[in-house]
This record gives C-alpha cells, sequence and structure tokens, in this order.
C-alpha cells in the first residue's frame, strides 16, 4: 500500500483590482481578466466597483456582469449609492462590502467572509474623512471590530477608500500585523508605493484604475478641464479613448498564519477596438 503525505499549500494569490471605471472598464476585464488570473495564478479575486456604471455607482445588471468573471468579492465607496434604483434591493449583492464607517443603518455589509481552498478570508471596506463627505470615525469603525475579525478568518483585506496617503499610511501602519493586505482605493492613480511593514502587512496607498487610460482619472476630458477652468456644473461621462488601462495588486500571504509574503503592482495597457 503506498502512502501519500498531503500537505497544505504554503501560499494563497490574491488579486486585488482598482476602480472599475464605466463600460470601458467593464470592457478590459471581459477580454482579459481570465488571462491575467491564469498568468499570475490567482486563487481569490477582489475588485473595486463603485464606478462600474457610467462611471458613478452601480446597477444590478452591471453587478452581475461583474460576477460572471470570476470576481469573487466587491469592495465600493462613497459613489455605491448613487443609483437609486438599487437601493431597494442592496440586499442582492451578496458578494459586495460597503464601507464599514457609514452611517448605522445603511443598506448593505461593511464585512463579508469568503472561504478559499479552506482559509477564511474577511473583506473589509472603510471610508476616509479627509475631503471627503462626513462619516463615523474609520480608525474607531476597525479597531472596535478588528479582534472579532481575527477570530473568523486568517486571511484580512482592507480596501481604505479615501482621498490622501497620509490618511492611508496611517491606517496601514495601524493595522500592520492585524491585516494581511491595507490597499487604498477612490484617486484612481496607482502609487508606487506597495511594500510590506514592519509586522508583515502589505500596503499600497493606491491600487489605482480599470478604465480610459487617456481620460481624466478614467472621464472624459473636455468637462473636466471646462470646470477647473469656469467653476461650473459639468456631466462627466466615462472616457471613449483608444487605450485603456488595468491595474491591481497581486498579494501572495501564507494561508496558515495570514502573514503577506509579497505584494507585486500588476499594471498593463489595451488597445481597445470601438471607442
Amino acid at each position: 500500500m503506498r502512502l501519500v503525505r498531503l500537505e497544505l499549500r504554503a501560499k494563497m494569490n490574491i488579486l486585488c483590482i482598482g476602480d472599475i471605471v464605466g463600460q470601458p472598464g467593464r470592457d478590459v476585464l471581459e477580454r482579459y481578466l481570465s488571462d491575467i488570473q491564469r498568468r499570475y495564478e490567482i486563487d481569490f479575486t477582489i475588485a473595486n466597483l463603485e464606478n462600474a456604471a457610467s462611471g458613478a455607482g452601480i446597477t444590478h445588471k452591471v453587478y452581475n456582469e461583474l460576477a460572471s468573471l470570476g470576481i469573487d468579492a466587491f469592495t465600493s465607496g462613497n459613489h455605491i449609492y448613487d443609483k437609486r434604483e438599487v437601493m431597494g434591493s442592496f440586499s442582492e449583492f451578496t458578494n459586495l462590502v460597503r464601507p464599514l464607517n457609514f452611517a448605522p443603518g445603511s443598506p448593505g455589509q461593511g464585512i463579508r467572509y469568503y472561504e478559499c481552498q479552506g482559509t477564511k478570508i474577511a473583506v473589509v471596506n472603510l471610508i476616509g474623512r479627509v475631503f471627503m463627505a462626513q462619516s463615523d470615525c474609520p480608525f474607531q469603525a476597525i479597531n472596535r471590530v478588528i479582534d472579532e475579525i481575527r477570530q473568523n478568518a486568517t486571511i484580512i483585506i482592507v480596501d481604505f477608500h479615501a482621498e490622501t496617503t497620509s490618511e492611508k499610511q496611517a491606517m496601514g501602519w495601524m493595522l500592520d500585523g492585524k491585516a494581511t493586505l491595507v490597499f487604498g482605493t477612490h484617486t484612481h492613480v496607482m502609487t508606487a508605493d506597495s511594500r510590506l511593514l514592519d509586522q508583515g502587512t502589505a500596503y499600497i496607498s493606491d491600487l489605482g484604475m480599470v478604465g480610459a487610460r487617456d481620460g481624466i482619472l478614467g472621464m472624459e476630458r473636455a468637462p473636466i478641464i471646462h470646470k477647473f477652468l469656469t467653476q461650473l456644473p459639468a456631466r462627466f461621462e466615462p472616457a471613449k479613448t483608444k487605450y485603456q488601462q488595468f491595474n491591481a495588486v497581486k498579494l501572495v500571504c501564507d494561508p496558515v498564519t495570514g502573514h503577506a509574503i509579497s505584494i507585486e503592482r500588476v499594471a498593463a495597457d489595451y488597445q481597445l477596438t470601438g471607442w
């Protein structure tokens, strides 16, 4: 009789994707996400979808479309309630987290738990307060629950949707050794500060975005420039440009300890027809 020794897998690969901006961003994911997942041997995928429907908010159609692409969990931010049509049925977004520190009673959940290859994963969403609309303190909000989260999950991923790098860095350092990864979203520009912090938490100030490369944060340039020139209201729409970009990070972590092993920026440009 031959004895086979089974070993726990030594690492888990998690892909975290920046803000998806409108139809251009969704087209990039539809055409290239599966190839990226195969190339980087991804086990679990997270994406921020708060700008996925026309550049602001989500719809059920957009959510289902993205879920069908092999994205396991979704984070969000300040635009998550922009489409009024979803407010009465927000509970149907079963793999979506909204900021934990929104006012009590806000639709949705700020923490969700998943299982991948026998390992429990917690995905948490927070929103910043500096240069943002008023919300409860994100630092106190996560401090109140982080010990409970650690009791229920080995890997903890935190999306801090915030404007300033100082606020994001403060959150990263506060959660060092408590979370597996703290990443920032909201500014749509990938930062070059991905690193492992002292106690083994991976960190990056902003993941960037998936959408039109040659717009302004993925949106048409002309209305934004006009608004800066005149300070008058303008209607923003996702840009229709030839080149699209994909921004994400690949996290390698230990599924037994929950510690981060490495963090790698993933960035690519694509030329899509029809834009």
